[in-house]
């Protein structure tokens, strides 16, 4: 309990216990010395008064005098604190008496008494003395006493004198006495605790102001300095807490000093960053439009080429052409996925679906891929549905089987699904080269491959991995990687599992399409590049196109000929105050509410999607591929 004491209270104890205890042992001494004195005085002077009357009733004992006896015996009782007296005889009788006896004391001796006798008991003190005669030695000339008769003379005891004295008076002197010395150890204990506490406040004192000096330090008050107070250790631990002060106050300045330094630094490099990110958000717009327009083009007019028919050769150039072409657009896709990621503008639409029509698909795409690679692709059937963006998740899958495929030189790639804890993982295996321990991690970042220094394409541009890290952060699903060097990979996503549900439509975005012969068809782009690709293809695939450079050349055409298009497809940047919302907007209303639409643009911002998310329309991203396209009017057409 005392190590919980603080430096006052124990200044105190030890400025008080000293004093206490030296009082306590002189008071002890003097009180007991005093009690002695008292004790041996009342005793001495009662032996006196008996020794004097035991003197004085000899010869009255001697000769039987009773009445000289009594009167003696009267005559001490008239003395302090005597209670009681009584003369006996030699033989036991009492000759005299006079005052009161204590009954509880012993009975009064039968025999005379040869030594001084005394007895406590009760309130009175008894006192026997015995009553000695006298020896006369008569030398007179004519008589002479031989020294035993003399013995003779002076032989045994005539009788006692019993004595008692009252103890009332030495008893309340005792007390008083043991009250005085009460008081005398309290006021010392009073005297000590206010010179213990005098003495604590200035020990104390000084340390306190310390403490308190030091605590508002500690709070930031690197000003405060303690006071100069006392000598010795108060003064050197003084000096040392403000010298504690001082150095605090220099560092903590030069500490803000460097963190003022390198706030500006920070703040420089961001600025920069930001200056570097606006640049980068430029050159993105600039090629979500500008290098998306000729693609864009390009794509259509390959597609066109493709329907028509060519010898061997000009058909195996057609295909390769057609592979750089989509090499081009697969970069630039991912290109602007990764930034659409960063920039937080994509918004999922999570639904419930089926999974299985997804891995057909999948499996569908990459088959061709592993028969090049001389792989085998397995996809087990899963009948669950999970609850996820379809087209967000089957770009994952892809992306991971694509990586498998890439990196496996001999076996087979294996996706496959299994049911845990109320969510489905879906593995994608392989027995591929593997990836250490290490590189776990960096393969999510863009631009690595970890086994193509030489950036051969055919292994794909390091971007696949880190889109499918961020599209599941954005859906906030699981990835868990298994791998080690030359034993394959494991990547699995967990999903949440939902009920089927039979009146849902499944994502249908890879459904054959179908005839679209005689369908009416307005086009408006102010590419000519773009506007004469897209209806050269819908014109192969049998479709009846109107196409304008301008909203109103497009209205007026169908307002002069009376006709009503059932597709519309619009650039949606257009030169002008109007953008391809509005014109759909303006066409639905001259030509009727029925009317479907399909906007086309190469921005990938956000105020362009949500634009086309309120007027529920479509959107394509530039380069539109021919097959999406077409599966997309169908579904369009046949969606009643």
């Amino acid at each position: 309990m005392m190590l919980r004491w603080g430096v006052r209270a124990r200044v105190m104890l030890a400025a008080v216990l000293p004093m206490l205890a030296l009082a306590l042992v002189l008071t002890v001494s003097f009180t007991r010395s005093r009690l002695a004195d008292l004790d041996a005085a009342l005793t001495a002077r009662g032996q006196a008064y008996a020794r004097q009357l035991a003197a004085a009733s000899e010869y009255a004992v001697f000769s039987g005098n009773r009445d000289a006896l009594q009167q003696l015996a009267s005559a001490v009782l008239s003395e302090e604190d005597v209670v009681g007296v009584s003369i006996v005889g030699h033989n036991g009788d009492a000759l005299a008496r006079s005052g009161i006896m204590d009954g509880q004391l012993p009975p009064l001796p039968v025999n005379a008494v040869d030594e001084p006798l005394s007895l406590i008991q009760g309130p009175t003190l008894r006192l026997i003395e015995p009553i000695r005669p006298s020896r006369l030695e008569l030398d007179d000339g004519f008589t002479s006493v031989s020294p035993d008769a003399a013995a003779q003379l002076g032989g045994a005891p005539l009788g006692n004198v019993v004595l008692e004295l009252s103890l009332k008076r030495l008893n309340s002197r005792r007390d008083e006495l043991l009250w005085t010395s009460a008081g005398s150890v309290l006021l010392v204990l009073v005297g000590s605790l206010l010179l213990a506490s005098h003495l604590s406040r200035g020990v104390s004192g000084p340390i306190r102001i310390v403490a308190e000096t030091v605590t508002r330090i500690g709070q930031g008050r690197l000003n405060e300095r303690v006071p100069l107070i006392g000598g010795g250790s108060l003064r050197t631990l003084a000096d040392g807490v403000n010298e504690m002060a001082w150095r605090l106050a220099t560092s903590h300045e030069e500490m803000a000093r460097k963190i003022e330094e390198a706030t500006a630094e920070l703040r420089a490099r961001k600025e920069e960053a930001e200056r570097a990110n606006l640049a980068k958000s430029r050159f993105l717009a600039a090629a979500s439009h500008d290098l998306r327009q000729p693609m864009h083009a390009l794509g259509l007019f390959i597609s066109e080429l493709g329907q028509q028919s060519h010898t061997a050769d000009s058909r195996r150039l057609v295909q390769r052409i057609a592979a750089s072409a989509e090499a081009m657009e697969n970069l630039l896709d991912s290109l602007l996925d990764i930034s659409k990621l960063d920039a937080g503008v994509l918004q999922p639409s999570i639904r419930a679906f089926p999974l299985e029509p997804l891995l057909d698909r999948i499996a569908a795409q990459m088959r061709p891929m592993a028969e090049d690679h001389d792989l085998q692709l397995k996809v087990r059937p899963c009948q669950a549905w999970v609850e996820s963006d379809p087209v967000l998740f089957e770009r994952i899958l892809t992306n991971l089987v694509s990586n498998a495929l890439r990196y496996t030189t001999r076996g087979r790639v294996l996706v496959a699904c299994r049911r845990r804890h109320g969510r489905l993982r879906v593995e994608v295996r392989d027995s591929g080269i593997g990836i250490a321990p290490e590189a776990q991690e960096i393969i999510f970042q863009e631009f690595v491959q970890l086994d193509n220094d030489e950036r051969a394409r055919d292994k794909g541009l390091g971007l696949g991995l880190a889109i499918v890290r961020r599209l599941i952060d954005l859906m906030g699903h699981g990835l868990d990687l298994r791998s080690a060097p030359q034993r394959g990979s494991v990547f699995a996503v967990e999903v949440p599992l939902v009920q089927a549900q039979p009146g849902a439509l499944s994502d249908d975005g890879a459904r054959a399409p179908g005839d679209l012969s005689g369908l009416l068809v307005a086009l408006l782009d102010d590419d000519p590049l773009a506007r004469d690709g897209m209806e050269s293809l819908l014109t192969a695939w049998g479709c009846a196109v109107v196409s304008a450079e301008t909203p109103a050349e497009l209205l007026a055409a169908f307002a002069h000929n009376g006709s009503r298009p059932q597709l519309l497809i619009s650039d949606f940047r257009l030169h002008g105050p109007h953008n391809g919302v509005d014109i759909i907007y303006a066409l639905r209303e001259q030509v009727g509410t029925d009317m479907s639409a399909v906007l086309i643009s190469g921005d990938t911002g956000p105020e362009t999607l949500r634009l086309a998310q309120d007027a529920a329309v479509p959107l394509l991203h530039k380069p539109v591929r021919p097959a999406r396209l077409r599966a997309l009017i169908h579904r369009l057409l046949h969606k009643d």
